[in-house]
Protein backbone atom coordinates (compact mmCIF):
# COMPACT_ATOMS: atom_id res chain seq x y z
CA UNK A 1 0.00 0.00 0.00
CA UNK A 2 1.13 3.51 -0.14
CA UNK A 3 2.43 5.68 2.67
CA UNK A 4 0.65 9.08 2.22
CA UNK A 5 3.20 12.33 2.95
CA UNK A 6 2.51 14.94 4.37
CA UNK A 7 3.46 17.99 2.36
CA UNK A 8 6.40 19.93 3.72
CA UNK A 9 7.11 23.33 2.78
CA UNK A 10 10.49 23.89 1.83
CA UNK A 11 12.47 25.72 4.85
CA UNK A 12 14.52 28.84 3.73
CA UNK A 13 13.16 28.51 0.03
CA UNK A 14 15.81 30.23 -1.62
CA UNK A 15 16.29 32.79 -4.96
CA UNK A 16 18.60 30.83 -7.26
CA UNK A 17 22.07 32.52 -7.74
CA UNK A 18 23.30 33.32 -11.30
CA UNK A 19 25.74 30.52 -11.51
CA UNK A 20 23.00 27.74 -10.46
CA UNK A 21 20.85 29.74 -13.00
CA UNK A 22 23.94 28.66 -15.51
CA UNK A 23 24.02 25.17 -14.30
CA UNK A 24 20.66 24.25 -14.82
CA UNK A 25 20.06 25.81 -17.90
CA UNK A 26 23.41 23.63 -19.30
CA UNK A 27 22.00 20.50 -17.79
CA UNK A 28 18.55 21.17 -19.59
CA UNK A 29 20.21 21.81 -22.36
CA UNK A 30 21.55 17.67 -22.22
CA UNK A 31 18.57 16.35 -20.59
CA UNK A 32 16.28 17.77 -23.62
CA UNK A 33 18.59 17.34 -26.33
CA UNK A 34 20.36 14.17 -25.25
CA UNK A 35 20.03 11.71 -28.34
CA UNK A 36 22.22 9.17 -27.33
CA UNK A 37 21.18 8.97 -23.93
CA UNK A 38 24.59 10.10 -22.19
CA UNK A 39 25.19 9.98 -18.21
CA UNK A 40 26.56 12.88 -17.19
CA UNK A 41 28.22 14.22 -13.63
CA UNK A 42 27.93 17.29 -12.53
CA UNK A 43 30.86 18.47 -10.07
CA UNK A 44 29.72 22.08 -7.85
CA UNK A 45 31.75 22.71 -4.70
CA UNK A 46 30.01 21.55 -0.98
CA UNK A 47 28.09 24.83 -0.07
CA UNK A 48 27.09 25.64 -3.92
CA UNK A 49 23.45 24.41 -3.99
CA UNK A 50 23.53 21.08 -5.66
CA UNK A 51 20.30 20.17 -3.63
CA UNK A 52 18.51 23.49 -4.85
CA UNK A 53 19.80 22.82 -8.56
CA UNK A 54 18.96 19.47 -9.15
CA UNK A 55 15.49 20.06 -7.39
CA UNK A 56 14.81 23.20 -10.07
CA UNK A 57 15.97 20.95 -12.98
CA UNK A 58 13.20 18.08 -11.77
CA UNK A 59 10.39 20.79 -11.48
CA UNK A 60 11.53 22.01 -14.57
CA UNK A 61 11.92 18.85 -16.95
CA UNK A 62 8.59 17.59 -15.40
CA UNK A 63 6.89 20.68 -16.25
CA UNK A 64 8.03 20.94 -20.06
CA UNK A 65 8.03 16.89 -20.35
CA UNK A 66 5.96 15.41 -18.60
CA UNK A 67 8.80 12.54 -17.89
CA UNK A 68 9.25 11.00 -15.05
CA UNK A 69 11.98 11.57 -12.41
CA UNK A 70 13.91 9.14 -9.26
CA UNK A 71 15.86 11.00 -6.75
CA UNK A 72 18.61 9.19 -5.22
CA UNK A 73 19.88 9.84 -1.86
CA UNK A 74 21.71 8.22 1.23
CA UNK A 75 20.05 11.58 3.32
CA UNK A 76 16.45 11.45 4.32
CA UNK A 77 16.72 15.14 5.41
CA UNK A 78 17.55 16.13 1.40
CA UNK A 79 14.48 13.71 0.60
CA UNK A 80 12.40 15.74 2.84
CA UNK A 81 13.97 19.01 1.44
CA UNK A 82 13.39 18.38 -1.94
CA UNK A 83 9.81 16.30 -1.73
CA UNK A 84 8.93 20.12 -0.22
CA UNK A 85 10.40 22.37 -2.89
CA UNK A 86 8.20 19.81 -5.41
CA UNK A 87 5.32 20.20 -3.65
CA UNK A 88 4.96 23.54 -3.18
CA UNK A 89 4.98 24.12 -7.45
CA UNK A 90 2.00 21.21 -7.04
CA UNK A 91 4.69 18.06 -9.17
CA UNK A 92 3.28 15.08 -7.17
CA UNK A 93 5.49 13.33 -5.75
CA UNK A 94 6.29 10.37 -3.29
CA UNK A 95 8.74 9.21 -1.04
CA UNK A 96 9.89 6.01 -0.81
CA UNK A 97 10.37 4.94 3.20
CA UNK A 98 11.16 2.15 4.73
CA UNK A 99 7.00 1.19 5.29
CA UNK A 100 6.20 2.11 1.95
CA UNK A 101 5.47 -1.56 -0.19
CA UNK A 102 4.09 -1.87 -3.29
CA UNK A 103 2.81 1.55 -5.13
CA UNK A 104 -0.56 0.76 -6.54
CA UNK A 105 -1.01 3.19 -8.64
CA UNK A 106 1.85 5.13 -10.40
CA UNK A 107 0.00 7.76 -12.51
CA UNK A 108 -0.39 10.12 -9.25
CA UNK A 109 2.98 10.69 -9.41
CA UNK A 110 5.95 12.29 -11.39
CA UNK A 111 8.62 11.96 -9.51
CA UNK A 112 9.60 9.46 -6.48
CA UNK A 113 12.39 10.00 -3.81
CA UNK A 114 14.37 6.86 -2.01
CA UNK A 115 17.24 6.35 -0.08
CA UNK A 116 19.20 3.75 -1.73
CA UNK A 117 19.34 1.17 0.67
CA UNK A 118 15.45 1.03 0.56
CA UNK A 119 15.00 1.17 -3.06
CA UNK A 120 17.39 -1.41 -3.26
CA UNK A 121 15.45 -3.45 -1.62
CA UNK A 122 12.05 -2.70 -3.02
CA UNK A 123 13.07 -3.93 -6.48
CA UNK A 124 14.35 -6.97 -5.46
CA UNK A 125 10.87 -7.59 -3.78
CA UNK A 126 8.71 -6.44 -6.51
CA UNK A 127 9.15 -7.01 -10.04
CA UNK A 128 9.04 -3.29 -11.96
CA UNK A 129 8.53 -1.57 -8.83
CA UNK A 130 9.06 1.98 -10.73
CA UNK A 131 8.60 1.38 -14.45
CA UNK A 132 9.03 4.65 -16.95
CA UNK A 133 12.39 6.39 -15.16
CA UNK A 134 13.08 8.83 -17.37
CA UNK A 135 15.99 10.30 -15.56
CA UNK A 136 17.91 9.18 -11.91
CA UNK A 137 19.11 12.00 -10.46
CA UNK A 138 22.27 10.18 -7.68
CA UNK A 139 23.43 12.89 -4.97
CA UNK A 140 26.83 12.50 -3.58
CA UNK A 141 27.55 10.44 -6.56
CA UNK A 142 31.16 9.70 -5.94
CA UNK A 143 29.80 7.02 -3.17
CA UNK A 144 29.52 3.01 -4.88
CA UNK A 145 26.46 2.03 -3.52
CA UNK A 146 24.01 3.86 -5.81
CA UNK A 147 26.19 1.32 -9.04
CA UNK A 148 23.13 -1.46 -7.73
CA UNK A 149 20.35 0.22 -8.60
CA UNK A 150 21.61 1.26 -12.18
CA UNK A 151 20.62 -2.15 -13.61
CA UNK A 152 17.01 -1.41 -13.18
CA UNK A 153 16.81 1.77 -15.14
CA UNK A 154 18.76 0.68 -17.93
CA UNK A 155 16.46 3.36 -20.49
CA UNK A 156 16.94 6.01 -17.90
CA UNK A 157 19.33 8.90 -18.21
CA UNK A 158 21.38 9.42 -15.10
CA UNK A 159 22.59 12.47 -13.77
CA UNK A 160 25.15 12.35 -10.65
CA UNK A 161 25.73 15.30 -8.67
CA UNK A 162 29.28 15.57 -6.69
CA UNK A 163 31.59 17.70 -4.83
CA UNK A 164 34.22 15.09 -6.02
CA UNK A 165 34.21 13.43 -8.81
CA UNK A 166 36.43 11.03 -7.30
CA UNK A 167 35.18 7.10 -6.41
CA UNK A 168 35.47 6.17 -3.39
CA UNK A 169 36.58 2.96 -4.69
CA UNK A 170 39.53 3.46 -6.74
CA UNK A 171 38.61 -0.28 -9.03
CA UNK A 172 35.11 0.96 -9.86
CA UNK A 173 35.81 4.66 -11.34
CA UNK A 174 32.78 6.67 -12.02
CA UNK A 175 33.32 6.84 -16.06
CA UNK A 176 32.41 3.69 -16.10
CA UNK A 177 28.58 4.89 -15.18
CA UNK A 178 29.05 8.39 -16.76
CA UNK A 179 30.21 9.11 -20.11
CA UNK A 180 30.41 13.09 -19.69
CA UNK A 181 31.61 15.21 -16.33
CA UNK A 182 30.26 18.95 -16.58
CA UNK A 183 32.41 21.41 -13.94
CA UNK A 184 30.39 24.21 -12.19
CA UNK A 185 31.92 26.90 -10.56
CA UNK A 186 34.98 26.54 -8.63
CA UNK A 187 35.57 27.21 -5.14
CA UNK A 188 37.71 30.35 -5.98
CA UNK A 189 35.27 31.82 -8.47
CA UNK A 190 32.44 31.38 -5.80
CA UNK A 191 34.54 32.99 -2.58
CA UNK A 192 35.55 35.65 -5.44
CA UNK A 193 32.01 36.37 -6.21
CA UNK A 194 30.34 36.61 -2.60
CA UNK A 195 28.68 33.04 -2.92
CA UNK A 196 31.32 31.39 -0.45
CA UNK A 197 32.80 32.87 2.59
CA UNK A 198 36.86 32.75 2.25
CA UNK A 199 39.13 30.34 4.46
CA UNK A 200 42.19 30.74 6.28
CA UNK A 201 43.97 27.55 6.89
CA UNK A 202 46.31 27.27 9.97
CA UNK A 203 48.51 23.98 9.78
CA UNK A 204 49.99 22.58 12.65
CA UNK A 205 53.06 20.30 11.66
CA UNK A 206 51.90 16.47 13.13
CA UNK A 207 53.94 13.34 13.40
CA UNK A 208 51.73 10.60 11.75
CA UNK A 209 54.45 8.16 11.11
CA UNK A 210 52.34 5.77 13.88
CA UNK A 211 48.92 5.94 11.06
CA UNK A 212 48.22 2.92 8.97
CA UNK A 213 46.48 2.92 6.19
CA UNK A 214 43.28 0.67 6.19
CA UNK A 215 41.34 -1.74 3.12
CA UNK A 216 39.53 1.47 1.40
CA UNK A 217 43.08 3.28 0.92
CA UNK A 218 42.53 5.59 4.07
CA UNK A 219 44.21 5.65 7.49
CA UNK A 220 42.50 3.42 9.46
CA UNK A 221 40.22 4.25 12.30
CA UNK A 222 42.36 2.06 14.85
CA UNK A 223 45.66 3.79 14.20
CA UNK A 224 43.91 7.66 14.33
CA UNK A 225 42.38 7.08 17.59
CA UNK A 226 45.69 6.02 19.16
CA UNK A 227 47.47 8.94 18.12
CA UNK A 228 44.70 11.52 18.63
CA UNK A 229 44.02 10.11 22.03
CA UNK A 230 47.42 10.65 23.06
CA UNK A 231 48.29 13.69 25.54
CA UNK A 232 50.63 15.42 23.08
CA UNK A 233 47.81 15.65 20.46
CA UNK A 234 45.19 16.61 22.74
CA UNK A 235 47.14 19.23 24.19
CA UNK A 236 47.86 20.10 20.42
CA UNK A 237 44.28 20.45 19.97
CA UNK A 238 43.37 22.41 22.95
CA UNK A 239 46.35 25.23 22.40
CA UNK A 240 45.37 25.33 18.69
CA UNK A 241 41.47 26.50 19.67
CA UNK A 242 42.76 29.02 22.07
CA UNK A 243 45.36 30.44 19.48
CA UNK A 244 43.17 30.54 16.42
CA UNK A 245 39.17 30.03 17.06
CA UNK A 246 38.32 31.30 21.05
CA UNK A 247 35.21 32.33 21.60
CA UNK A 248 34.13 31.38 17.74
CA UNK A 249 31.24 28.66 16.60
CA UNK A 250 33.41 25.37 16.22
CA UNK A 251 32.65 22.33 14.49
CA UNK A 252 35.64 19.67 15.51
CA UNK A 253 35.63 16.33 13.05
CA UNK A 254 37.44 13.33 14.61
CA UNK A 255 38.28 9.97 12.87
CA UNK A 256 36.02 7.63 15.68
CA UNK A 257 32.96 8.03 18.42
CA UNK A 258 35.55 7.18 21.20
CA UNK A 259 38.42 10.25 20.03
CA UNK A 260 35.47 12.36 19.65
CA UNK A 261 34.23 11.88 23.56
CA UNK A 262 37.89 12.13 24.61
CA UNK A 263 37.73 15.59 23.18
CA UNK A 264 34.47 16.70 24.54
CA UNK A 265 36.09 15.67 27.77
CA UNK A 266 39.22 17.76 27.03
CA UNK A 267 37.47 20.73 26.49
CA UNK A 268 34.56 20.48 29.54
CA UNK A 269 38.37 20.26 31.76
CA UNK A 270 39.73 23.63 30.01
CA UNK A 271 36.21 25.18 31.29
CA UNK A 272 34.80 25.46 27.63
CA UNK A 273 31.11 24.80 26.41
CA UNK A 274 31.04 21.39 24.61
CA UNK A 275 28.83 18.92 23.18
CA UNK A 276 29.38 15.58 21.48
CA UNK A 277 26.96 14.33 18.52
CA UNK A 278 27.37 10.91 16.82
CA UNK A 279 25.19 8.38 14.84
CA UNK A 280 24.01 6.49 17.76
CA UNK A 281 22.13 9.59 19.26
CA UNK A 282 18.66 9.33 19.20
CA UNK A 283 16.27 11.65 16.79
CA UNK A 284 15.08 14.05 19.65
CA UNK A 285 18.71 14.56 21.41
CA UNK A 286 20.16 14.98 17.94
CA UNK A 287 17.86 17.69 17.37
CA UNK A 288 18.38 19.28 20.80
CA UNK A 289 22.27 19.50 20.40
CA UNK A 290 21.84 21.16 17.13
CA UNK A 291 19.45 23.77 18.14
CA UNK A 292 21.64 24.36 20.84
CA UNK A 293 24.98 24.64 18.55
CA UNK A 294 22.98 27.19 16.47
CA UNK A 295 21.73 29.42 19.21
CA UNK A 296 25.08 29.91 20.90
CA UNK A 297 27.81 32.15 19.35
CA UNK A 298 30.67 30.86 20.84
CA UNK A 299 29.42 26.97 20.66
CA UNK A 300 31.50 24.34 20.07
CA UNK A 301 30.61 20.52 18.76
CA UNK A 302 32.48 17.90 18.37
CA UNK A 303 31.80 14.70 15.51
CA UNK A 304 32.72 11.98 13.57
CA UNK A 305 31.28 12.03 10.37
CA UNK A 306 27.90 12.43 11.11
CA UNK A 307 27.79 15.75 9.53
CA UNK A 308 30.43 15.78 7.03
CA UNK A 309 27.25 15.86 4.60
CA UNK A 310 23.27 16.98 4.78
CA UNK A 311 24.38 19.58 7.78
CA UNK A 312 24.08 22.80 6.64
CA UNK A 313 24.71 25.65 9.77
CA UNK A 314 25.93 28.74 8.21
CA UNK A 315 26.82 30.39 11.54
CA UNK A 316 30.41 28.10 11.66
CA UNK A 317 33.20 30.05 12.27
CA UNK A 318 35.82 27.43 12.49
CA UNK A 319 36.02 24.12 11.14
CA UNK A 320 38.97 21.83 12.84
CA UNK A 321 40.22 18.50 11.58
CA UNK A 322 41.27 16.83 14.50
CA UNK A 323 42.01 13.78 12.19
CA UNK A 324 44.17 13.07 9.07
CA UNK A 325 42.73 11.61 5.71
CA UNK A 326 43.74 10.46 2.63
CA UNK A 327 40.58 11.02 0.98
CA UNK A 328 39.98 14.42 -0.84
CA UNK A 329 36.56 13.88 -1.02
CA UNK A 330 36.52 14.11 2.98
CA UNK A 331 38.05 16.63 3.44
CA UNK A 332 36.29 18.71 0.81
CA UNK A 333 33.28 17.55 2.73
CA UNK A 334 34.74 18.66 6.29
CA UNK A 335 36.16 22.12 5.01
CA UNK A 336 32.61 23.05 3.21
CA UNK A 337 30.82 22.93 6.70
CA UNK A 338 32.05 26.31 7.68
CA UNK A 339 31.64 27.98 4.08
CA UNK A 340 28.52 29.27 3.97
CA UNK A 341 27.98 33.30 3.41
CA UNK A 342 26.01 35.18 6.11
CA UNK A 343 25.61 39.34 6.12
CA UNK A 344 27.74 39.34 8.85
CA UNK A 345 30.49 36.48 7.36
CA UNK A 346 32.14 36.30 4.56
CA UNK A 347 35.23 34.16 6.13
CA UNK A 348 35.94 31.14 8.33
CA UNK A 349 38.88 29.17 9.81
CA UNK A 350 40.08 25.91 9.03
CA UNK A 351 42.64 24.57 11.67
CA UNK A 352 44.29 21.46 10.47
CA UNK A 353 45.81 18.93 13.07
CA UNK A 354 46.35 16.01 10.23
CA UNK A 355 48.65 17.43 7.54
CA UNK A 356 45.75 17.85 5.57
CA UNK A 357 46.52 21.08 3.84
CA UNK A 358 49.76 19.69 2.96
CA UNK A 359 48.67 16.44 1.44
CA UNK A 360 45.75 17.29 -0.55
CA UNK A 361 45.88 20.89 -1.20
CA UNK A 362 44.33 23.77 0.43
CA UNK A 363 40.90 23.89 0.43
CA UNK A 364 40.23 26.32 -2.09
CA UNK A 365 43.25 25.35 -4.36
CA UNK A 366 42.17 24.57 -7.94
CA UNK A 367 41.60 21.42 -8.91
CA UNK A 368 41.43 20.00 -13.02
CA UNK A 369 37.77 18.04 -12.26
CA UNK A 370 37.83 16.56 -16.06
CA UNK A 371 41.59 15.08 -15.52
CA UNK A 372 40.74 13.72 -12.24
CA UNK A 373 37.19 12.31 -13.82
CA UNK A 374 39.04 11.15 -16.74
CA UNK A 375 42.54 9.69 -15.38
CA UNK A 376 41.50 8.99 -11.12
CA UNK A 377 44.21 6.65 -10.95
CA UNK A 378 47.38 8.58 -12.47
CA UNK A 379 45.78 11.20 -10.56
CA UNK A 380 45.47 8.84 -7.35
CA UNK A 381 49.12 7.53 -8.28
CA UNK A 382 50.53 11.72 -7.90
CA UNK A 383 48.69 11.95 -4.71
CA UNK A 384 50.53 8.83 -3.25
CA UNK A 385 53.97 9.96 -4.58
CA UNK A 386 53.42 13.77 -3.17
CA UNK A 387 52.38 12.29 0.11
CA UNK A 388 55.50 10.09 -0.04
CA UNK A 389 57.79 13.69 0.17
CA UNK A 390 55.09 14.57 2.74
CA UNK A 391 55.97 12.04 4.86
CA UNK A 392 59.91 12.43 4.36
CA UNK A 393 59.46 15.93 5.50
CA UNK A 394 60.28 17.58 1.90
CA UNK A 395 56.98 19.13 0.98
CA UNK A 396 56.09 22.58 3.06
CA UNK A 397 54.55 25.89 2.21
CA UNK A 398 54.54 28.45 4.68
CA UNK A 399 51.09 29.44 5.96
CA UNK A 400 49.57 32.80 4.38
CA UNK A 401 48.72 33.21 8.49
CA UNK A 402 52.73 33.47 8.81
CA UNK A 403 53.16 35.42 5.99
CA UNK A 404 51.03 38.43 7.61
CA UNK A 405 53.88 38.39 10.43
CA UNK A 406 55.75 39.59 7.51
CA UNK A 407 53.93 42.55 6.05
CA UNK A 408 57.40 44.26 4.56
CA UNK A 409 58.35 41.31 2.69
CA UNK A 410 57.49 40.79 -0.61
CA UNK A 411 59.53 37.68 -1.79
CA UNK A 412 59.57 34.01 0.29
CA UNK A 413 60.64 32.05 -2.41
CA UNK A 414 63.86 30.20 -1.67
CA UNK A 415 64.91 26.79 -3.34
CA UNK A 416 67.47 24.90 -1.06
CA UNK A 417 68.13 22.21 -3.57
CA UNK A 418 68.36 24.66 -6.24
CA UNK A 419 71.19 26.26 -3.64
CA UNK A 420 72.58 23.31 -3.36
CA UNK A 421 73.14 21.96 -7.12
CA UNK A 422 74.13 25.41 -7.88
CA UNK A 423 76.71 24.97 -5.10
CA UNK A 424 78.02 21.72 -5.72
CA UNK A 425 77.90 22.29 -9.92
CA UNK A 426 80.78 24.92 -8.99
CA UNK A 427 82.91 22.92 -6.60
CA UNK A 428 82.07 24.94 -3.81
CA UNK A 429 80.97 23.91 -0.21
CA UNK A 430 77.52 22.90 0.05
CA UNK A 431 77.26 24.17 3.41
CA UNK A 432 76.91 27.38 2.06
CA UNK A 433 73.79 26.50 1.02
CA UNK A 434 72.59 26.42 4.50
CA UNK A 435 74.38 30.23 5.18
CA UNK A 436 72.38 31.64 2.04
CA UNK A 437 69.03 30.49 4.05
CA UNK A 438 70.38 31.63 7.02
CA UNK A 439 71.22 34.96 5.29
CA UNK A 440 67.40 34.90 3.56
CA UNK A 441 65.86 34.44 6.67
CA UNK A 442 67.92 36.45 8.58
CA UNK A 443 66.79 39.77 6.23
CA UNK A 444 63.25 39.06 6.31
CA UNK A 445 63.54 39.36 10.10
CA UNK A 446 65.26 42.29 10.41
CA UNK A 447 63.07 44.03 8.24
CA UNK A 448 59.89 43.44 9.56
CA UNK A 449 60.92 43.16 13.54
CA UNK A 450 60.92 46.20 15.80
CA UNK A 451 63.04 45.17 18.37
CA UNK A 452 65.05 42.30 19.28
CA UNK A 453 62.14 40.50 21.63
CA UNK A 454 60.15 41.06 18.24
CA UNK A 455 62.56 39.67 15.91
CA UNK A 456 62.96 36.31 18.40
CA UNK A 457 59.06 36.02 18.28
CA UNK A 458 59.32 35.89 14.12
CA UNK A 459 61.99 33.34 14.62
CA UNK A 460 59.77 31.25 16.01
CA UNK A 461 57.07 31.69 13.68
CA UNK A 462 60.03 30.57 11.47
CA UNK A 463 60.95 27.15 12.45
CA UNK A 464 58.74 24.83 10.64
CA UNK A 465 60.52 26.36 7.47
CA UNK A 466 63.91 26.56 9.26
CA UNK A 467 63.58 22.69 9.35
CA UNK A 468 61.77 21.73 5.96
CA UNK A 469 64.83 23.73 4.15
CA UNK A 470 67.39 21.56 6.38
CA UNK A 471 65.50 18.32 5.68
CA UNK A 472 66.13 19.60 1.81
CA UNK A 473 69.27 19.79 2.39
CA UNK A 474 70.73 16.77 4.20
CA UNK A 475 68.47 15.08 1.84
CA UNK A 476 70.80 15.98 -0.65
CA UNK A 477 73.77 14.58 1.45
CA UNK A 478 74.56 11.45 -0.01
CA UNK A 479 74.54 10.11 4.10
CA UNK A 480 73.31 12.07 6.83
CA UNK A 481 72.50 11.23 10.69
CA UNK A 482 69.54 12.49 12.69
CA UNK A 483 72.55 14.13 14.98
CA UNK A 484 73.92 16.22 11.91
CA UNK A 485 70.63 17.68 11.06
CA UNK A 486 69.61 18.57 14.95
CA UNK A 487 73.64 20.12 15.08
CA UNK A 488 72.55 22.19 11.77
CA UNK A 489 68.90 23.33 13.01
CA UNK A 490 70.89 24.50 16.26
CA UNK A 491 73.43 26.33 14.75
CA UNK A 492 70.87 27.77 12.28
CA UNK A 493 68.92 29.25 15.43
CA UNK A 494 72.24 30.18 17.05
CA UNK A 495 73.64 32.08 14.26
CA UNK A 496 70.65 34.08 13.79
CA UNK A 497 70.05 35.29 16.94
CA UNK A 498 73.58 35.86 17.47
CA UNK A 499 73.18 38.69 14.48
CA UNK A 500 69.10 40.19 15.53
CA UNK A 501 71.21 40.66 18.99
CA UNK A 502 73.84 42.50 17.15
CA UNK A 503 71.81 44.11 14.85
CA UNK A 504 69.10 45.67 17.66
CA UNK A 505 71.80 45.96 20.16
CA UNK A 506 74.63 47.76 18.17
CA UNK A 507 74.43 51.31 19.87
Amino acid sequence: MDKVIDILPPENQKTLYPYQVEAIEKLLEHLLHNEEKENIIFQLPTGGGKTVIFSEITKRLIQLTGRKVLILTHRIELLKQTFGVLSEVGIPSCIITSEVGKIEDHTQYECYLAMVETLNNRLQEYENYLPNIDLVIVDEAHYNSFRKIFQYFKDAVILGFTATPLSSNINLPLKENYQKLLVGQSIAELIKKGFLSEATTYTFDVNLESLKIGIDGDFSVSSLERLYSEYDMQDKLLKAYEECALGSKTLIFNSSIASSKVVENLFIKAGYEIKHLDSTYPKEERKEILAWFREKPDAILTSVGILTTGFDEPTVETIILNRATRSLTLYHQMCGRGSRVLPNKKFFKIIDLGNNAKRLGLWQDYVDWKEVFLNPTKFLEQMAEWEEKLNSGLVYSLPDYIKRSFPKSMDFSFDMEEEYYSRLKKAKKTIEAVDASIENHYQRIVENAGDLYEGLDLLNLLQDEIQFRLRVYTNCLSKSTKNYFNYLLENYNEKIKSRLRKEFYRF
